[in-house]
């Protein structure tokens, strides 16, 4: 097994429910230090795990183990933290953002004997989660930076996860594999950017044309269960202000923040879009905005996909963490 797990007994999430034992599977790198305040949190993102960074973390890189205590964990719904596929016949709450950084929280500061979060990060919902760590716990993270991900969600992205969500609820099956197919289909319109389809950069990964590279990503969601997608969109879904921190809109929810931030979009995401990143960093004290230029749109944040991407986030990330 390349992960460990941390079990929290009568877990209560936010919508008032119990799961009798929680499960957050996770995998760190480095060591702490003794004054417990070297730790970086990286969330895992939607079809993530911590496997999915792997290729930013190593000696010399801005995810330096020899440097930094780095903690990767999954969020509930992956299929490797607690999730419909893992539950049993035990039925699975919704489990929003909040439930999962404070169950992270719980791990890092009641399990690992982290002191102080140097860096919350993350990319897509990783840097949800991130956004909410230095919003729940401001007084502990002192830098955060969620690159091509935002800090609720948005209308826009609402509807891009209905869309989602009616795919699979359109498959009667217990499998839902023509569901699934559909999902990943629709998936990739909005991946990428109307650029990236119209001078056909597929082919630079050695698609041979569009419907090969769409049956792709029907293969790549046809593999999961159906159950776990569905449970990680409501996650996804439900991130708003006050349903993370009760009575507070995004002004306040932001307002909260006293990390030092840079904001990492790209300028050609479908749903984590640049404008509502620019409305979200302005309401962030001590928020720098640092745009990524990519017609590989959500994707170009993906870690490792576009190495010159990756390189100006971790650029970022160093300078942000020598700061």
């Amino acid at each position: 097994m390349d992960h460990q797990r941390h079990e929290i007994a009568e877990f209560q999430t936010a919508g008032g429910e119990t799961l009798a034992r929680a499960v957050l599977a996770y995998q760190t790198y480095g060591a702490l230090n003794a004054a417990g305040d070297n730790c970086i949190v990286l969330p895992s993102y939607y079809t993530g795990t911590h496997r999915s960074y792997a290729s930013m973390i190593g000696p010399g890189r801005a995810l330096d183990p020899d440097r930094w205590f780095i903690v990767a964990p999954n969020a509930f719904g992956n299929g490797l933290s607690s999730s419909p596929s893992n539950a049993g016949d035990a039925r699975f709450p919704i489990m929003t953002l909040a439930d999962n950084v404070r169950a992270q929280h719980d791990l890092l500061f009641g399990r690992l004997g982290v002191k102080r979060i140097a860096l919350a990060c993350g990319w897509s919902m990783g840097a949800m989660q991130a956004y909410a760590w230095a919003a729940l716990y401001p007084e502990q993270v002192e830098r955060l930076l969620p690159w091509c991900g935002s800090a609720r969600c948005w209308p826009l992205n609402q509807v891009f996860i209905e869309g989602l969500l009616r795919t699979l609820d359109g498959d009667p099956t217990p499998e839902r594999k023509a569901g699934l197919r559909a999902f990943g289909r629709s998936y990739a319109g909005w991946a990428y950017s109307a650029g990236y389809y119209r001078a056909e950069r597929y082919r630079e990964r050695g698609f041979a044309n569009l419907e090969d590279f769409l049956v792709s990503w029907e293969d790549d969601h046809v593999a999961w269960d159906w159950r776990d997608l569905a449970a990680m969109l409501e996650t996804w879904r439900t991130a708003q202000p006050d349903r993370l921190v009760a009575g507070t809109d995004l002004e306040s929810y932001l307002g909260r923040i006293r990390a030092r931030t840079v904001v990492m979009p790209c300028d050609q995401d479908a749903y984590f879009t640049l404008a509502e990143n620019q409305i979200e960093a302005a309401l962030i004290p001590n928020a720098r905005l640092e745009v990524i230029s990519s017609d590989h749109g959500h994707v170009a944040g993906a870690p490792g996909r576009i190495p010159a991407v990756t390189a100006q986030v971790e650029r970022a990330m160093t300078d942000l963490l020598n700061s």
